[in-house]
């Protein structure tokens, strides 16, 4: 079966739908292939690698590539997007958290460690750390480097998110492996009347939610698929794992592709050129192709057209820079022939060929003269 080719229809955002059927068969042949391929390497490794599983790379990410017509953002974006999942990236009892809180730091770790908080989600959050301890103990290149080892998944409180980039630097922000996922751990707004109203805040009282409430959001965040966004026309959002079944797989790549277009591509499926799937090594496998090539008529340029704006473009560059006179530029340009050309071109004297003669004659008479008298001297 083809890859879906459906598109929406001109000047409209109407969804286009994604064959469930092409998912499907896509996830299973990706499978397949990824399987084949880590048993033939098996085999044929004379070494055994420790580091890897006996099945061999049974646990490989699979990938989710959207490609646009057009840039989905103008910036990037540090805090990544959050997509709900059927089936969970993070569903491993051997998942490890670090939550970063607000602070007191005291306070969040007697919530996570009150009877209200669920014991298996307790197990998963192995460290809570406020803003003000963070910055204080991993402040070094070599600190921050320990800690991104240590934990699988960074929640931050979204109200000091935007302050993380400069703690926690480009150890943790150069890949979106492990940027810290916002979550809200403060208390949400009640309705008194039908009205949504702060929240009435104690003196002394730590503005957080109740342990029902963190949990819930940290299980959300866990369940969530993560989409960072950049200033490209290529996405690319983990959906799923070599060792799952297709059935899983396909599940995951149509709820990751609808929210994606939905959320944050602009004017939607017609802005979409192509979704594949892949693994770190294999090929990608078309699910959904489009017809069109670009959005507007617009986007296409003659090459009369283009020459002319390029052109434009270049006069712009030039403007308010130190030109030369055309008098000098043109003499720059002439090349060395054309100098030498005109220094041929000046009058030469005429030649004398009597009065060379003469001047031979004389010197041929004063050398004669001289060999005599040098004779005389020696007699």
């Amino acid at each position: 079966m083809a890859p879906s080719k459906q598109v929406a229809a001109a000047g409209s955002n109407a969804p286009a739908s994604i064959d469930s059927a092409q998912t499907l068969k896509a996830s299973k042949a990706l499978l397949a292939h990824i399987k084949k391929a880590s048993k033939e390497k098996a085999e044929t490794s004379s070494k055994r690698n420790l580091l890897e599983e006996e099945e061999g790379d049974s646990d490989q990410v699979i990938w989710l590539t959207l490609t646009t017509k057009r840039h989905i953002s103008d910036k990037a974006r540090l805090q990544p997007g959050k997509i709900p999942l059927p089936h969970s990236l993070n569903a491993s009892d051997e998942t490890t958290v670090c939550l970063i809180t607000a602070d007191p730091q005291r306070a969040y770790k007697n919530i996570v460690a009150s009877d209200e908080f669920p014991a298996e989600l307790r197990k998963k959050v192995t460290r809570v750390i406020d803003i003000t301890k963070l910055k204080a103990k991993y402040s070094q290149y070599e600190a921050q480097r320990k800690l991104f080892s240590e934990h699988d998944v960074f929640l931050g409180d979204d109200r000091i998110i935007n302050r993380l980039p400069k703690v926690l630097g480009k150890t943790f922000y150069k890949t979106t492996l492990k940027r810290p996922i916002p979550v809200v751990l403060k208390p949400k707004a009640r309705k008194v009347e039908g009205k949504k109203a702060k929240p009435q805040k104690k003196e002394g009282e730590v503005n957080a939610a109740t342990p029902a409430e963190i949990a819930k959001e940290i299980e959300k965040a866990l369940a969530s698929a993560l989409v960072s966004l950049s200033p490209t026309t290529n996405t690319a959002v983990r959906v799923g794992f070599s060792d799952w079944t297709p059935e899983q797989l396909a599940a995951n790549v149509e709820a990751v592709a609808g929210a994606v277009v939905d959320k944050w591509v602009p004017q939607q499926w017609r802005n979409v050129k192509s979704i594949y799937i892949k693994g770190p090594e294999t090929a990608a496998l078309p699910i959904w192709l489009t017809d069109e090539l670009w959005l507007d008529e617009k986007d296409v340029i003659a090459d009369a057209e283009g020459e002319a704006r390029a052109l434009k473009a270049a006069e712009k560059a030039n403007i308010g820079k130190k030109r030369k006179t055309v008098d000098s530029s043109a003499e720059q340009a002439e090349s060395p022939a054309t100098k030498k050309s005109k220094k041929d071109d000046k009058p030469k004297p005429e030649s004398n060929d009597d009065k060379l003669d003469k001047q031979i004659s004389d010197r041929k008479t004063r050398l004669r003269k001289a060999k005599a008298t040098a004779a005389k001297a020696a007699e």
